[in-house]
């Protein structure tokens, strides 16, 4: 297999940092569309030379399933370890790793600060109010939000096919169509549905063909019950079924590419800090954005040297805590324009290891009981797979 280099980790806790244009999520389509011969695509991940005669590319998005949990589904997934054993090549996902900047990173091509879909949670610039974008609808308009146009859109334009094969009730969310605008949309609920609507579109027609699976449970039960629990193997076996049968019924002109959205670490209950406990914490803080690995916090006026040393001392070696510039210019989001840059916080919390900063009044109480969790840089997060499979 040729194309990018794997990323250099020395341990599953240790920083990575995005390869953006060289090894990421967001290079995925791109090279996909090189393959199938859409103008001006870059190759960056090298697809052409190994999918040479290639016309249909079915790109599933396993949610969840970090590079590190591959050798822990191996009992589960027999399929999905071989295919990682002989094929698998390593990617970073953006940042923050989470599953809304993930899936518009991989449907538009470009990284998160250009995009816009900076985290799970945002503000609103200019208020008080937050953006969930897994809760998102019309407003604020998604094609406004996300300016960026998709992978999907330039394909079609050029005469492929292209479907988008994900969850029923994601049809016309906010998220689905900052992500996947340009497709046609099949609800499959379930792997074997998954499979089913994947397989039917790759097969529909004689021209080039491009289409996107989305599959969630993997990531719901690491969530729930944390990775390697019982609920989780099922649902790593569940993938693996997913697989056996999409490469079982690849035309001999097709090819699957297999990746992720992001990895997922357990968190021990005497790793979470609570904000909504100490009152140290929310001095000078007007919003709390983000989600437990990473938060945005947006702060009174002149309090963001305040608020960086009381986070800093209270939280100690369990975080990073930077300013918005400092945090923009490590490179996590990529280059970020003037329009997006109000969407981070002004003091930007990274967390390091397995801890975690959680809310226990102010969000949902389900997002502090969770098990298992995602969205800083750790490799764990960050570290993706994608699997090249021909027909």
């Amino acid at each position: 297999m040729t194309g990018a280099s794997s990323p250099d980790v020395t341990g599953p806790l240790d920083p990575v940092a995005p390869r953006y244009g060289s090894g990421s999520l967001a290079d995925v389509l791109p090279s996909a569309l090189a393959v199938l011969g859409v103008p001006g695509s870059p190759d960056p991940l090298g697809l052409t030379a190994d999918l040479d005669g290639i016309r249909r590319v079915a790109v599933l998005l396993v949610d969840g399933l970090g590079w590190y949990q591959i050798p822990t589904a191996r009992p589960y997934a027999p399929t999905l370890f071989g295919l990682h054993a002989l094929l698998g090549r390593r990617l970073t996902a953006g940042f923050p790793s989470t599953t809304p900047v993930s899936l518009v990173s991989l449907g538009t091509g470009a990284a998160p600060g250009a995009h816009g879909v900076l985290g799970f949670r945002v503000r609103l610039p200019e208020t008080d109010r937050l953006l969930s974008h897994i809760e998102w609808g019309r407003e604020p308009e998604p094609r406004h939000w996300q300016p960026v146009p998709t992978q999907l859109e330039r394909a079609r334009a050029a005469g492929v096919s292209v479907t988008v094969v994900s969850r029923p009730e994601y049809d016309g969310s906010g998220l689905t169509v900052a992500a996947n605008r340009g497709g046609d949309y099949r609800g499959a609920a379930g792997a074997d549905a998954v499979a089913t609507e994947m397989l039917a579109a790759l097969t529909a027609g004689d021209g080039p063909t491009l289409v996107s699976g989305y599959h969630p449970d993997l990531d719901r039960q690491g969530h729930l019950h944390g990775v390697d629990s019982p609920p989780w193997r099922i649902a790593a076996a569940e993938v693996d079924r997913l697989l056996a049968r999409l490469v079982d019924g690849l035309p001999g002109d097709a090819a699957l590419l297999v990746t992720a959205d992001h990895g997922q670490l357990n968190v021990p209950e005497d790793r979470r800090v609570d904000l909504d406990a100490d009152p140290r914490l929310l001095a000078g803080v007007r919003v709390v954005a983000g989600e437990p690995r990473v938060r945005y916090l947006h702060v009174a006026p002149g309090a963001v040297p305040d608020v960086v040393d009381t986070w800093s001392a209270v939280l100690g070696d369990a975080a990073r805590v930077l300013t918005r510039d400092e945090a923009v210019a490590t490179g996590w989001f990529g280059p970020v324009p003037e329009s997006h840059l109000q969407r981070i916080g002004d003091v930007v919390v990274v967390c390091r290891d397995t801890w975690v900063v959680v809310a226990t009044r102010s969000e949902h109480p389900m997002e502090s009981r969770l098990v298992g969790y995602h969205g800083a840089d750790t490799a764990t997060e960050m570290t993706i797979p994608l699997l090249v499979v021909r027909g």
